[in-house]
Parts: structure tokens; sequence; C-alpha cells
């Protein structure tokens, strides 16, 4: 299949986010080659709008724009594919910036390599603020998270995550789109893709910038959900199950066992997480540039740990305990039935 501009339709879900609206559309205006492409963006019932800041866009951009009640951003994007005029969407999520060198980048090897879905990785913009250096540093760092959220060793076993995640409109009919879990939505849609037989892949070239709108209570809340998302995963799909998945849990018990043992002068043990925060630090230095931003990293990864950890252990034992199915234990992970 050949992909030109004209057949892609991007899908934006919005929610009480005007700003980051006019930061991503202005980035659109600044595309290399033809804004021939759709852009869908879903409001997801907020109470601050974004149509005004929509408007002023309308006409150096193909815009279309719905209002619909809450219902989440799974839900939302689904509703904004249903609605695309597009044979292929592109999602973003609306606290992106894209780099002028976006779309040709996933067209080009979209038409050298064709896929029904693929992903591409976050950066951090120069503009960014130090925390949001420090969180960006965390999440995507090889030191951190192993590259899944976009290093090159997993191109061709890469799960899209839906802050920037392309998948075509066959894929959309086929799959039903995204559900109701949040987060978790993107890795779900990505193991029932590859369980039906399409074929997923990360695009390197395809990255944006991901200006999170976080503090670290925001952060900790998020990554913690992570952390209840995944046994959840692992219970329907038993089949992706993996070891790496506890690591976090087990680094965090590590460190608290490492600290008792001083209690009994026994120090190798917290001189090795010592070396590795001592590691992360340096690198983050090399990878920023910035001493405030590398110290911050490593408080970022300690949170993400923790957080990711103590949620991963807790779901497990719950989901692993009691009869109930997950919905009913952990409601505030789904969004209801639209």
């Amino acid at each position: 299949m050949k992909l030109k501009a004209s057949d892609i339709s991007f899908i934006i879900p919005v929610y009480n986010r005007p700003d980051e609206i006019k930061e991503l559309l202005e980035s659109f205006t600044k595309l290399n080659g033809q804004l021939t492409f759709e852009i869908v963006i879903v409001e997801d019932g907020s109470t601050l709008r974004a149509d005004t800041c929509v408007a002023t866009y309308s006409k150096a951009l193909n815009i279309s724009y719905y209002f619909k009640p809450n219902s989440g951003p799974g839900s939302s994007r689904n509703y904004g594919m249903t609605m695309a005029k597009g044979k292929y969407f592109i999602i973003l999520d609306s606290d992106c910036i894209l780099p002028k060198t976006y779309l040709t980048a996933v067209l080009t090897q979209l038409n050298k390599h064709y896929v029904d879905c693929f992903g591409g990785p976050d950066k951090a913009h120069s503009s960014f603020t130090e925390l949001q250096k420090a969180i960006n540093f965390s999440m995507t760092s090889f030191i951190t998270t192993g590259g899944i959220r976009g290093h090159k060793l997993s191109v061709n076993k890469f799960q899209p995550r839906s802050f920037n995640m392309g998948i075509s409109k066959e894929a959309f009919k086929t799959t039903k789109g995204f559900g109701r879990i949040h987060p978790g939505e993107d890795p779900d849609l990505s193991i029932r893709l590859k369980k039906i037989g399409f074929k997923t892949m990360l695009i390197p070239e395809a990255y944006v910038f991901h200006k999170r709108r976080i503090s670290w209570a925001k952060f900790y809340k998020q990554v913690h959900k992570f952390g209840l998302t995944r046994p959840i995963l692992n219970t329907w799909y038993p089949e992706t199950q993996k070891l790496t998945y506890w690591f976090p849990t087990i680094f965090c018990l590590g460190l608290i066992f490492s600290l008792f043992l001083l209690i009994f002068n026994f120090k190798y043990a917290i001189a090795m997480y010592i070396f590795y925060f001592a590691i992360s630090f340096l690198v983050a230095l090399v990878t920023t540039r910035q001493l405030k931003v590398a110290i911050l990293s490593v408080l970022a990864i300690s949170i993400q740990f923790f957080a990711y950890g103590y949620g991963f252990l807790k779901s497990t034992i719950k989901l692993n305990i009691s009869s109930l199915d997950a919905e009913k234990q952990f409601p505030h992970l789904f969004f209801k039935k639209s």
C-alpha cells in the first residue's frame, strides 16, 4: 500500500487542555511536505473547551472538531477514528509537539516497510522545564526502562504507546480499537493486534516531544497506575508475562532489605544501590547536559520504581487472592461503557 499525506488522519483526544492543543496545532503548520492530511480533535467532555483555539487554525489546517460526553481517552480515540476520513490513523496525545520531519519520517518508513500499526518514541524539547526533562529521562532511558519506549533494539517487537501511535483503518475495524482500561489501553490493543496477526513496528525517526504537564505527585499517581494495570493485562494474556515486569518491585524490596542490613553493619548491598544511582546520575548528566536535571532524574527514577513496583505487587496479590474480576477490584482503572 502506497500512502500519501492525504491518506493520513491524526486523531487527538483532548480534555481541559486548550493551551496544549494550540502548541500541537502550531507544530502541525511547520511540518515538512504537503499539509493535506486530516486532523480530528475529539473534545472529551471538557469544561475548558478548545474550540476557539481550533478555529484559529481552521484555515491553515484541515481540522474536524467534535465534542462528546466524557468517556476517557480510549473511547475518544475510537470515536475519532470512526469519524475520520483517512486510510491510516495517527494517534497523538494533546501534550505532544511534532518536529518538522515527523510526517515525512512516517510516510517514508511505511512506504518502505508497510505495517498496520507503528509506534514512535518521545523526547524532551529544549523548552521543557527541568522537571519535565528529568521525568522524560526516567521514562525513556535504557538504564531505567530498558528502552521499551523507543530503543532501536526493539524495532520489530515494539508495543506502540498511544501518545504516538499509528494504526490502519483495517486494523481498527478488525480490533474495534481501544478498550475501557486506562492506563493500559495501548498495550492491550497492541497485544490483540499481534494475536490477530497484524504486525507492529517502531519508527525511531517518528519521535514527538512529549510535554507532560506533571508534578511529582501526578507522576507518582500515573506510574502507580501503570503498575496496577500490568498484572491485569498478564491475567488477560498469560502468554505476555515476563520476569522483567517484576524488576521494579524486586528493586524496591531489595533496597528496603539493604537498609535493614545496615543495622548489622552489612554495607555491600546498599553499596550496589549507591553505585546504580551514581551511574544513573552520570548517564542523565551526559544525556541532558544539565546538572539540576541530572539530580532531579535520580529522584524521578526512585519515584518511578517505587510507584510502579508497589502498584504491581499490590495488584498481583489482589488478583491472586480474590475471585472478583479486575474491573470490580479496580473500578478506577476502567471507564464506563459509553
